[in-house]
């Protein structure tokens, strides 16, 4: 369910270039009666409208990278 808060913030400008490519090719699909431009302009507005990209888990995200407390001091020697 999207909510309202979802709705209303965190607007960047992916989202922003989502919402527009989506009302532009539902304008065109409407004006060329075309099924298939219907369903992927719905697929763009459905992004922007809850916030979610190709990956609607976030399954693109890496984690951030952790300390590491067991790093060795790597010595180098030079050769003549």
């Amino acid at each position: 369910m999207i909510s309202k808060e979802n709705l209303l913030h965190n607007w960047h400008l992916m989202r922003i270039l989502r919402l527009g490519i989506g009302i532009f090719i539902a304008q065109q699909a409407i004006q060329n009666q075309d099924l298939l431009s219907g369903l992927i302009a719905t697929f763009f507005l459905y992004q922007a409208i809850s916030n979610t990209g190709c990956c609607g888990t976030n399954a693109c995200v890496t984690s951030p990278k952790k300390d590491n407390k067991h790093t060795q001091e790597v010595t180098f020697e030079e050769i003549k």
